[in-house]
């Protein structure tokens, strides 16, 4: 069996899928990535060459995250039967091993033992426009530094065993936790200033479409234009979060380990996940692993 697929679904993110296909697609190779592609679009298509491209319709729809994480959820158990591993999540999402570690993600998953679900620790990256002002090219760590904790985004996202996940992927039928201490997940959506207004300006034009409010749509909060706030205001306020000296992520990792249970009679487990209110310096050790 082939060791690790990567599946995304994205929608016209060009930013964010040329950072996923970076990053994936050099690792694992583009043959072992699948791009779901809502809406056909022919940037997606053409950025995303050489990888698996599924074409779907693109119809506003008020149940948006529900019909994508079936579609997802099913993808990625028919890809059990052909890899070791899947990852799985949004665009916006990757999956990164420490460079500490003295190998890669790869390499790690090669050696991982089967029937696992893997659950990377949650960091944002976040851009501080007061003291970033370098522009994004070829890679987003350098140009950015900064994270905050998001144990929101500690998603249980390598999947090596025959789980469900739930919406939105952050918990699955998983009855153990595996949290490897030199993984991680980079959330990226507030990595850049000027993409995340064109992100954003797009989504709320996506929930426009489908004509219901936050509370009667599937779809997340965060792009419904009502929830988005002011951009620059949301960005000004990272100088405000207290900055933590050093980069231990161990006393995070072990409050997931500690918390892990049961999410009611769902079916699903989860841990706890506090808003800690903290930054932290990347080391130097992971400038362009993204």
């Amino acid at each position: 069996m082939q060791t690790v697929a990567a599946v995304t679904m994205v929608r016209d993110d060009a930013f964010f899928l040329k950072a996923w296909l970076r990053h994936y697609g050099e690792m694992f190779g583009r043959e072992n990535c699948y791009v779901i592609n809502h809406g056909r679009g022919a940037e997606v298509a053409e950025l995303a060459a050489g990888c698996n491209i599924i074409g779907i319709p693109g119809d506003p729809h008020k149940n948006f995250d529900i019909k994508r994480w079936g579609l997802l959820n099913n993808l990625v158990g028919g890809l059990r039967r052909y890899y070791r591993h899947v990852i799985v999540g949004d665009v916006d999402e990757l999956v990164i091993r420490d460079p500490q570690a003295g190998g890669t993600l790869l390499d790690l998953l090669e050696d991982a033992p089967e029937g696992r679900v893997l659950t990377p620790l949650g960091l944002e990256v976040i851009h501080r426009i007061d003291l970033e002002e370098d522009v994004v090219a070829d890679h987003i760590i350098g140009p950015r530094r900064h994270v905050r904790p998001a144990p929101h985004y500690s998603k249980p996202c390598i999947i090596a065993a025959p789980v469900k996940i739930a919406r939105g992927g952050h918990f699955t039928q998983a009855d153990k936790i595996f949290a490897p201490d030199d993984l991680y997940l980079m959330h990226l959506k507030f990595c850049d200033f000027a993409a995340y207004v064109g992100v954003m300006d797009h989504r709320n034009a996506v929930t426009a479409a489908v004509n219901a409010g936050v509370k009667e749509a599937s779809i997340g909060r965060h792009w419904f234009a009502e929830a988005r706030g002011e951009d620059r205001a949301v960005f000004e306020a990272f100088a405000d979060l207290e900055m933590v000296d050093g980069f231990d992520m161990q006393p995070l990792r072990r409050k997931m380990r500690r918390t892990f249970k049961p999410r009611g009679d769902t079916g699903f487990y989860h841990f706890d996940r506090p808003d800690y209110g903290t930054q932290y310096v990347l080391p130097e050790r992971f400038v362009g692993v993204i």
